[in-house]
């Protein structure tokens, strides 16, 4: 395994991280695919055996339950020291029910606290806003993480997908204040979903911010030659569908081509899709597994190196896309 600092931090973070989104036990709204303990536990394994350090997780997924199993996993079977711990917050409990808070001062320090409870540690090494809090000032949130940090719960701060402008205006905020600033983004990025090149990658350049992907596969369409699967996340996965299907026709021509290099280098679809990050300056994409052989299949993309002409090549036949993610 290779590894790279997180941003501006300390913090060594494997090329590769688990998402953590399929481990759960509860009816939350994708259920249908989530993972108990126990075959969660053999995906964490296999990820530990590969030497990826770097864990992805959420107070909203599975309804809190997937940091209680992936908290549980990493204490039967390695030292919390050796492992880097990612949490969110934003789309808290109760959220359609309740005033969750969002991204308020008040909502802050609640869930923090809950989710080092269920991850069962006292710290946790990045703590990511899932999405930007257009109900609150932005100066209430980023103190709030602020406080976080110096209190010692909280390593480093990251944020996920957003406009560019208000991904600026933060570390901005922040910057003005003393507070600390965001090292990490993890967003919306992939062959098929290039829309965040046009504001968000540079403005995390010019910050020095990490890139930490999520859905770098497009949902498993960058990683097979057909566009659907027989699987029951390709099934019921309506967000997937929702960010994808739309362009199915134009995105399929990339697709080709990703088939194409896949062949011309012996790799799969997969490595090709996952080598095209690399080679963008990506730190860390996130895998969202619910196979361990799948991590198998991803630690091979660190040996492909592309040429430049490759990444054009890929790259040659896309189209703009509606905003996913952001909104």
């Amino acid at each position: 395994m290779k590894f790279a600092k997180l941003g501006f931090t300390d913090i060594d973070v494997s090329r590769l991280s688990v998402g953590c989104m399929s481990f759960g036990e509860s009816d939350s709204f994708h259920s249908e695919w989530t993972l108990p303990y126990e075959e969660s536990e053999k995906l964490v394994k296999r990820a530990l055996e590969h030497g990826i350090n770097f864990f992805d997780t959420a107070n909203i997924y599975a309804e809190g339950t997937s940091e209680e199993i992936l908290g549980r996993a990493i204490k039967n079977n390695i030292a919390r020291d050796k492992v880097v711990l990612a949490s969110k917050v934003y789309f808290n409990q109760g959220q359609m029910t309740t005033n969750s808070g969002n991204l308020s001062k008040e909502a802050i320090l609640r869930e923090i606290d809950g989710t080092l409870e269920r991850l069962g540690t006292d710290y946790l090494d990045l703590y990511i806003i899932h999405r930007f809090d257009q109900s609150t000032p932005i100066e209430e949130t980023m103190e709030a993480l602020d406080s976080l940090v110096k209190a010692g719960k909280v390593r480093a701060l990251g944020a996920s997908a957003m406009y560019g402008y208000q991904f600026h205006n933060m570390q901005n905020v922040a910057e003005v204040n003393g507070w600390t600033k965001f090292a990490s983004m993890q967003n919306h990025y992939n062959l098929l979903y290039r829309e965040d090149e046009r504001e968000m990658i540079p403005i995390c350049d010019q910050f020095g911010v990490s890139l930490t992907p999520y859905s770098p596969l497009a949902g498993g369409r960058l990683s097979r030659p057909e566009w659907h699967a027989d699987t029951a996340r390709s099934k019921t996965d309506q967000t997937a569908k929702m960010k994808y299907d739309s362009t199915e026709e134009d995105d399929k021509k990339v697709v080709a081509r990703v088939i194409e290099l896949a062949e011309k280098h012996n790799a799969t679809m997969t490595q090709i899709a996952l080598a095209w990050h690399f080679a963008k300056g990506v730190t860390s994409p996130i895998i969202g597994a619910t196979k361990a052989k799948y991590f198998d299949d991803a630690v091979g993309a660190l040996d492909i190196q592309l040429t430049a002409d490759e990444v054009a090549y890929l790259e040659e036949l896309y189209v703009p896309h509606k905003i996913v993610g952001a909104i």
